[in-house]
Order: structure tokens, then sequence, then C-alpha cells
């Protein structure tokens, strides 16, 4: 069900062409030109985002029901020169780059090499963090060993509760006043900095206020030039709508959908923060508002579904911040995985899906973008029309929705020492992390290649992609007696380089506490204003640090292959091994179908192989859980990709497992493509053999062939299966329904396949938008066919 508006805005949607907008760039330099020592570091940052707010462009479109941009038009993307200063020939690479491209105007490279540039080189976060790192840390993080997400990007990775819906930013305003006048500088020997991140949040809470305004004023004078009536109406209610939100409380559904999208805007405005920021629990936020409205005679369902639309279009409309080198490698997408949760758990911890859970299930399976990135949130109280609705989706074939394990989130989130109340409201955001919404900062650092410290392991310290000694001599793998040995050298290698990355995190954290706080957003996330600490800086009731380990399918089949077929079965000699593998198997086909087909393979509830999984898995678990942070954080471990083993898989040579150099490792805790021979049912009885209630995520794809799908059985079978691996304490999973034909010939005629959706990793993606590497390894997993 689509109205002729909305059908209009999602065509322009999908038609606008994502550019670089130099705009924020050019006001921020200019605040920081006038205040930068003069002013405090929050209260600059603050300055610097009211600035924006009151200056930049704004646009509202004449269908636009929901308004407001990130930049002056859609798809217009600002950047964050105080983060990531842009080169010339960056800007030349996102314009000509045949993927993930943003057009780049002749104007803006003037202006970036005389305004931009010149002022913040070597002041740019990314230019501190590459300067201030080790050469130890710098060689690890060139050859792949791990990435550092905030080298181009701000933490952030959070997520909105119920009390953006529930008081508005005057009572913000007050909160932090109240918490102002009870500062104890005589006792408190912090209660300056308090009051600099206090001064700072309520600038921040007055210009997305004045944000608002401006929309209203806009509204207003175009209903004073419409000509159609009803079109001025719409505008003349837009206005009343920005006059009154998020200044004050929501009273009604479009209130509450507006309100939100303007907090929403300006935090990813104040800061590119890795993941966008998410809506959490939208349909338990806005039921309240639309069980109002409907009684009191002002909207229908019909209505509804139409302002819920707009604002998908509007995430649509806001593609990640560019990225260059390593960083983009790790997540070459558009997506900016802002995440809308729906059903799972209510705050008492009982069955949360209510009649928007159903409307939001139907804006998704209208509007079919890629933005924002819906899941559902599966619990065993919530009906099962609710899932059935959710299949009929997946079974379409565009990889959206993902589906979560609700209660194995609840109960991760209480693991990690949260309130219960807490982690019944929390639920999953960008790909596939859990947090307590509204309360934590959990924030990703980087992804870990598991794969190569095997690699680097078997090569006594050496990496032999670069010829560099980055590890540590843990001796000579051919003279290992048992297989024993040599995982204890592979601990000890792990341990050399989480060490590494930690200490370099450590500095890399010191620097956002100390030159990047962002005050909008600590005001949304309990408790920054009661501590009178900012976000970056551990203000959040709960702080976690996330490493993402990656590539565990890959890894476990290269030590059941190394126990397997050289320690058990004595088929080959390390030595032969190792030589086969330097040589990327020239010459040695029979050795690598001997690992590829007669070797135990994860995926297929074998012990033999899962055994060794569960083996990887808890010495990650253990070597990087409850280390802590500098700014009050844990540590703590998901397993997940993006598009990483895709980049790690291109750093690392021939492996045990019978894979070539370069090629894609496995990705989340799937099997290997081709590896899972016995059907979706082995696959999660082996992936639940994984401990996911001691992670905060794990990523699990599935591919089935869309016959397998067909009718009511078919939709059964797949809530049958999902249930099931809910019931074993799976995290989550998703599913392309797709043939592999169809992949085939979309490669080969992408002018004829322009709208192919898949699901990549934790998002989905236009197939013909990825690259070739990543199309291959899609069309390479195992297609489903019989459960």
């Amino acid at each position: 069900m689509m109205r002729e508006r909305i059908k209009r805005l999602r065509e322009k949607s999908l038609e606008a062409v994502p550019s670089i907008s130099i705009e924020r760039a050019r006001i921020i330099t200019e605040t920081y030109k006038t205040y930068h020592g003069k002013v405090s570091i929050p209260v600059l940052r603050a300055l610097s985002l009211k600035d924006i707010c009151e200056k930049k462009t704004i646009f509202i479109d004449e269908d636009d029901l929901i308004v407001g941009e990130r930049g002056p038009k859609p798809k217009a993307t600002p950047t964050y020169p105080e983060i990531c200063c842009h080169t010339l020939e960056d800007l030349k690479v996102m314009d000509s780059r045949e993927k993930t491209f943003f057009k780049v105007s002749e104007d803006i490279y003037e202006i970036q090499e005389k305004e931009i540039i010149p002022y913040w080189n070597g002041k740019s976060i990314r230019n501190k963090i590459l300067n201030e790192m080790t050469e130890e840390w710098k060689d690890c993080y060139y050859a792949g060993v791990y990435t550092e997400f905030m080298e181009q990007r701000g933490p952030g990775h959070t997520v909105g509760d119920k009390k953006i819906f529930n008081r508005g930013f005057y009572e913000v305003i007050d909160l932090v006043d109240k918490e102002l006048r009870e500062l104890d500088y005589l006792n408190d020997e912090d209660a300056y900095d308090k009051q600099e991140e206090l001064k700072a949040m309520k600038i921040t809470c007055e210009a997305v206020m004045t944000f608002a305004r401006r929309h209203g004023d806009l509204a207003k004078e175009m209903a004073e030039k419409e000509t159609d009536e009803k079109r001025k109406e719409e505008l003349l209610k837009i206005a009343e709508v920005c006059y009154r939100v998020p200044g004050n409380k929501p009273e009604t559904l479009h209130e509450a959908i507006q309100g939100y999208w303007f907090v929403h805007l300006t935090i990813i405005t104040e800061m590119n923060i890795w993941d966008a920021f998410s809506p959490g629990r939208f349909d338990q936020h806005l039921n309240p508002f639309y069980k109002r409205d409907l009684e009191n005679g002002t909207i229908n369902r019909e209505d509804a579904v139409e302002l819920l639309q707009s604002m998908w279009v509007k995430f649509n409309n806001q593609p990640s911040t560019p990225k260059v080198g390593i960083t983009l490698k790790e997540s070459g997408t558009y997506t900016d995985f802002a995440t809308i949760n729906i059903g799972g758990l209510s705050g008492d911890g009982g069955d949360g899906v209510n009649e928007v859970s159903y409307i939001l299930l139907d804006v998704v399976d209208s509007m079919k973008l890629l933005q924002p990135n819906s899941n559902i949130q599966l619990s065993k109280k919530n009906p099962h029309d609710f899932i059935k609705r959710g299949t009929e989706i997946i079974r379409k074939g565009w990889g959206q929705p993902p589906v979560f394990n609700s209660d194995s989130v609840c109960q991760e989130l209480v693991r990690q020492g949260k309130r219960i109340e807490d982690a019944r409201e929390g639920g999953t955001s960008g790909c596939v992390e859990t947090g307590a919404f509204g309360k934590e900062a959990y924030i990703l650092t980087g992804y870990f290649n598991l794969v190569k410290v095997l690699e680097i392991t078997l090569n006594n310290g050496t990496d032999p992609m670069t010829g560099k000694k980055l590890g540590i001599e843990t001796g000579d793998p051919k003279k290992f007696k048992s297989f024993d040995e040599l995982f204890e050298a592979y601990k000890i290698q792990l341990h050399h380089f989480i060490n590494i990355k930690i200490r370099g995190n450590n500095v890399i954290e010191r620097l956002y506490m100390k030159e990047m706080p962002c005050p909008f957003l600590s005001t949304v996330i309990d408790d920054c204003i009661t501590k009178g600490r900012d976000y970056n800086s551990g203000g959040a009731r709960y702080n976690s640090n996330y490493i993402q380990g990656v590539g565990i399918g890959t890894l476990t089949d290269c030590f059941a292959s190394l126990k397997y077929n050289v320690y058990d079965k004595k088929r080959v000699s390390m030595e032969d091994l190792l030589e086969a593998l330097k040589n990327n198997f020239k010459d040695k086909e029979p050795l690598r179908q001997l690992f590829l087909n007669k070797t135990p393979k994860y995926g297929n509830d074998d012990d033999y192989a899962d055994d060794i999984m569960k083996l990887c898995f808890e010495t990650y678990y253990n070597e990087v859980n409850g280390r802590k942070s500098i700014r009050g954080g844990t540590y703590r471990i998901n397993m997940l990709p993006t598009t990483c083993h895709i980049y790690f898989g291109e750093v690392t040579g021939a492996t045990p497992d019978g894979r070539f150099t370069s090629e894609p490792q496995s990705e989340g805790i799937s099997p290997t493509g081709g590896a899972d021979r016995l059907g979706p049912t082995a696959v999660i009885k082996s992936a639940a053999k994984m401990d996911h209630l001691k992670t905060g995520g794990t990523l699990l794809n599935q591919k089935f062939t869309p016959s397998v799908l067909q009718g009511d059985e078919g939709l059964e079978k797949l809530c049958h299966l999902i249930r099931a691996y809910f019931k074993m304490d799976g995290h989550h999973i998703q599913f392309n329904v797709i043939n592999k034909d169809t992949l085939k010939e979309a490669q080969k005629k992408p002018e004829s396949y322009k709208d192919l959706i898949v699901r990549v990793a934790g998002y989905s993606d236009y197939f013909c938008d990825l690259g070739k590497a990543l199309q291959d390894e899609i069309i390479n997993r195992t297609e489903q066919e019989i459960f």
C-alpha cells in the first residue's frame, strides 16, 4: 500500500545521486577559528553544532510530510574535517570510483584546498591517530591484523529509548540547569569540567529547537506561496509540528515521528558516528500516540502508514558519510546502519508486539529501501502471526528483515551486568550488536582478523604477505609434536595482537574524550546529565567496547584440517602443508581437495569440527572479555564482518582449509561457503554450539532457493527453523532467498538487475553495487534446498 505522494518521494530518493556537501565543513571551520582557545572544548563543540543548526541550508520537498535532511538536499552528504580532513586525492577517489561514489563538484575542490585543509591538516582526529600510533600498531593495521573504526568516524553506535518520546528539550534544559545549580565547587574536583559539559549540553538543546523552528518558518513561507489548498494545509500543519517539537513533549503520532527525526539528524550532524543513531523499539514508542490519535479520530491506519513511509524515505536520503582506504574496505556500503527494532519483549517482560509492529512490517514490505535497516525481535512470548508476517517479507528475497532472539538479547545484557528492566528495553543495532537502549555507549573499536593470527603463528611470528615480523616467535610449527602445542602458540600470538590493539584503543579513546565530546548525544543517554560527563567520556549508565572477531568459520576449518590431517591421521606433514600454503597450492590440487572435501568442516553438526569452533571462540572470548577501557568501559566480543571478511581475505595467504590466497574468509559465524553440506538444521545445530550469550552479537546467514519457501508450508518450515535455532539460544539469523543462477546473470548483465537487493552481512545492499569479490562470496554461499 503506497499513496502517490510516497511513490514520488521514494522514486526521488532512489534517483538522488550521492554527493559531497562542503557546507558543514565551512561552518565548523569558521566556528573553530572564532572560538578555539577561548572556550572549553565541550562548549566549542556545542557552539559548532549551534552554528550549523542556525546556518545550514534546509530543504523541504514538495511532497514531504516529515521534514529535514542532514545536507542541503537528499543524499548531499556533509564532511567532518575535525575527525577526517579529506585530501584532494581522497575527494578525487570518491568522485571517480565505480562503487559507493560521491560526486564532488569543482568548487568543492577549491574550498577544500584553500579553506578546509589549511586549517585542519594535522589537527584532525585521523591525523592525530596515525601520528600517535606506534610503528608496531601501524604495521599490524596496514597488514590487516585488525581495523580501526574511529580512524575516520566518531564513536557512537547507540540507540534512543522512550524518553525521546515522553519529554521535550525544554524539560531537558531544566534538568541540565538543576545539575548546574547543584555543582559542588568546594568538594568536587571535577566540578568545573562538569560545568562546561552541562553548559555545552544546554547550548545543543537550544540548537536542535532552533533547527526545528527554521523548518517551521520555511514550511510557513512555502504555505504562503502555495496555490493548492490541500498542500497549503499540509505545510501549515508541518510548521505547527516543527514549532512544537522537539522542544515540547510530542502529543500526536506526527509530532512523535517528526520530533524523533530532528533528534536523529542533530546527532548525526554533531558527529559522523559509527553507526548512525537509531530509534530503538519504535513500535513500542509510537503505539501510545497511534492509539490516542485513533481514539480522537485524527488519524487512520493508512495515514499512519503514510507518515512512517515518509520517514523511511528520510532515512534512505542519508548515506553513510564517505570513507576511504581501509575504512572503506571494512564497510564498503552507503548504508549508515540506522536500525528499527520491531516486536520482542515489553518493558515488563511481556509480549511487546502491538498494532504498530504490524504497521511497521507493512512499511518495510511496501518501501523495499536499503535504509532504515529493520529487524524482527522475536521472543517466545510473541504470537505466531508476528513471525509469520515477517517470513512473508523474507520470502520476497531482498534480505529484510533479519530476525533476532529477543530472549537471548535480554540474557546477554543481564549477563553483562545490566538491570533487568534496562535489558528488556534494549535490543540490537548496527548489524547485530546488543545494547541497553538509551542507557549505554557500546562502541565498536574495529574488526579482528582471527585467521591472520593463525597465518602468523604458522610462520613463527612473521607475516608472509608483507614479510614483516609482526608477531613473536612461538616456535617452528614443523617441530610441534601435537595439536595442543600448535594451539598454545596461537593463543600466545592472539594475546600479543590483542594487547597491541587495545593499547592503541586507549590512545584513541583519550583523543576523543579530550577533543571530541558530543554534548547533544549525551543529552539523550542516561546518565550523562546527572554525572555531568560526556558520552565519549564514560557518561552513559553502561559502557562497553567491542572488538569484532572475523572468520571463525575459516579459522575452525583451518584448525580442523591441521588437527585431522597432520596430527590425528598423519596424512600430510606440517612441512609439506606449509610448503603448499607458501606456493598457494601450486601443483598440489589433490592435497587441496583433501582439505576441501575429506576433512571435517564446521556447519555440519560434526562435533570434531564444532568442538574446535568452540575452542577458538572461547579462546577469543577469554582474551578480550572483561578487559577495561580508560573511559570506564568493559571490553566484550561480537562476531560480525560487514564487508571486512572480503578485505581480511585479500590480505591473508592460502590457508589449511583449502582456501586460495586472497580469497574471502567466512562471514559472521556462518560456515565457509560450500562447506555446509547437510542442510540448514545441521548449520543451526553447529552454530548453536557457540555460547552466544557470552557475546554482544553473532551473525548467521542462510541462503534458500525460492522454491523451498513456496506456499504456507514453506513459511511454516522457515518459522520452525528460526524458533528451533532460538530455542538453542542462537542470537540472530537472516536469509537470502534467491537462485545462484539469478545472481550470476546479474553479475554478467548488471544493467538488467539494478534493483536486485541481497543480504550481505548485517545489512542489505544492491547486488550490482557490490565489488566482484563480495558478489562471488554471496554467489558461493551454500544454497539450502531441503529442511
